[in-house]
């Protein structure tokens, strides 16, 4: 399975991160690091663990606050914007652990995640209802549509606790979507999940990817990351470590260096 063409050169980056530094008491987890994702790429984030990649995601994703640096979201400056913000500009995230309602319906998982819901205003529900009743309409609409997607529409009305690992893992590729993102954070989307669940994961990533969904993803399955990211980027000890293909960078000695502490 090949990786869609990546776009980055003909049109604007969706993802600017310039110069991020985070420090904890006073040690530094990330360094100065910049990274750019174009509109339709998927760029793969790795490094051995410490690196300083997780600390990087959720700075971009918005629950960690850079203690230095610039963040740009489609050209908005969001660098203090919380999370959800950041949705408002069309930036989504998953987590490398699952975090579903366990005992709602999937559909209601993925309602709870549809944005600018009228009915959401009390006031609303009695002085305007046809219209209130017509958004929830589509939205249910919508997440029948994005669950057929996930592979998960014949568990529709089953509570999300029965889902194996795999599957929550779909859950929640698919409350993400119900935001329309113009681009997704992907957090580790293989980790705990069976092989002939996770090819359904990388074909719907893959398909998201052709539409023009522009994807980070960190993954320590570099088998996955070398079938579906066109460019890498390495960290180690919080700092750009390397850039370029998949098989490019597998082969750089300092990137040898940081996994092995050696060279093969």
């Amino acid at each position: 399975m090949n990786p869609a063409p990546s776009t980055a050169a003909e049109t604007e980056d969706v993802v600017e991160a310039i110069d991020l530094t985070r420090r904890f008491s006073g040690m530094v987890a990330v360094s100065g690091m910049s990274l750019t994702l174009g509109a339709g790429e998927m760029l793969g984030l790795i490094g051995p663990n410490g690196a300083g990649k997780t600390t990087m995601f959720n700075m971009i994703a918005g629950s960690l606050r850079p203690s230095a640096g610039q963040l740009l979201i489609s050209g908005h400056d969001v660098t203090t914007a919380p999370p959800e913000d950041r949705i408002g500009y069309g930036l989504a995230r998953t987590f490398q652990i699952p975090r579903p309602f366990s005992e709602m319906t999937l559909i209601d998982n993925l309602l709870v995640g549809g944005q600018a819901q009228v009915g959401e205003s009390l006031i609303a529900n009695f002085l305007r209802p046809g219209i209130v009743c017509a958004q929830e309409r589509r939205l249910r609409e919508k997440a029948r549509s994005i669950l057929d997607f996930v592979t998960l529409s014949h568990l529709e009305t089953q509570p999300a606790r029965v889902l194996s690992g795999g599957q929550r893992k779909l859950l929640e590729l698919a409350r993400v979507l119900m935001a329309d993102p113009r681009v997704i954070l992907l957090d580790e989307p293989a980790a705990g999940v069976n092989p002939s669940l996770l090819e359904v994961i990388i074909s719907r990533i893959v398909e998201l990817n052709r539409s023009g969904t522009a994807i980070l993803l960190i993954e320590h399955n570099m088998d996955m990351v070398s079938r579906l990211c066109s460019r890498v980027i390495a960290m180690a000890g919080g700092k750009h470590l390397a850039e370029g293909s998949p098989a490019d960078v597998a082969a750089n000695p300092d990137v040898i260096e940081a996994y092995l502490g050696g060279t093969p």
